[in-house]
């Protein structure tokens, strides 16, 4: 893995949602790790295995298109992530749409010591599957 903020961004990145390797969690996040989706909070490796587990189900083809990193602090950054796939298996109760989507991550990431412990997310992910539903 990577020595700065931004190469560990792009390790877990690549790890984790391209290549579904769940082994890259306990080296790049910390055991106490919190995530902010809007009012939701989320915790635990056990949280990242099952995003990630379900996200890849969904969308088995997903793929980094891009990674901006827009701001770094010292124990903080500030990343946009776009990515895309074929959204093959229900999620979240959206139905499979079979069709290609494509949307932007924004994320806060804060930094204890060598480890993520915790991310502020805002994702546009769901608008973009709800976009593909066929209507009635």
């Amino acid at each position: 893995m990577g020595k700065n903020k931004e190469e560990k961004i792009r390790y877990i990145v690549e790890e984790l949602i391209e290549k579904g390797n769940l082994e890259s969690i306990d080296a790049a996040f910390a055991a106490d790790y919190v995530a902010h989706a809007g009012e939701k909070k989320y915790s635990g490796h056990s949280f990242i295995k099952r995003f990630a587990n379900q996200l890849r189900a969904a969308i088995p083809d997903v793929r980094v298109v891009e990674v901006k990193f827009l701001a770094q602090e010292v124990n903080t950054i500030v990343w946009q992530c776009t990515l895309s796939g074929t959204h093959e298996v229900e999620m979240q109760g959206i139905p499979a749409s079979g069709k290609k989507v494509q949307w932007v991550e924004m994320v806060v990431t804060r930094f204890n010591k060598e480890k993520i412990v915790e991310e502020w997310v805002v994702s546009e992910l769901m608008g973009e599957l709800l976009l593909k539903v066929p209507r009635k």
